[in-house]
């Protein structure tokens, strides 16, 4: 996966964090575990704000469906 696989990785967070309510987690812990998924293959630093914003908004998106 790769940053701009925003839904993949949404849904790779709710099978690895079910537990935890998406709309409490800060950016700086997001973006660890968004690194620390098993097929995530891309650079930490490519990253932004606006790409973790909406790895979020998936994320949350996922976690109530």
């Amino acid at each position: 996966m790769k940053w701009t696989d925003v839904y993949d990785i949404a849904m790779a967070l709710t099978d690895q964090y079910p537990d935890t309510d998406p709309q409490y987690v800060n950016f700086v812990d997001l973006h660890g575990w968004v690194c620390d998924l098993e097929d995530f293959d891309d650079d930490p630093n490519r990253s932004g704000e606006k790409i973790l914003e909406a790895i979020q908004a998936a994320w949350i998106e996922e976690a109530t469906d």
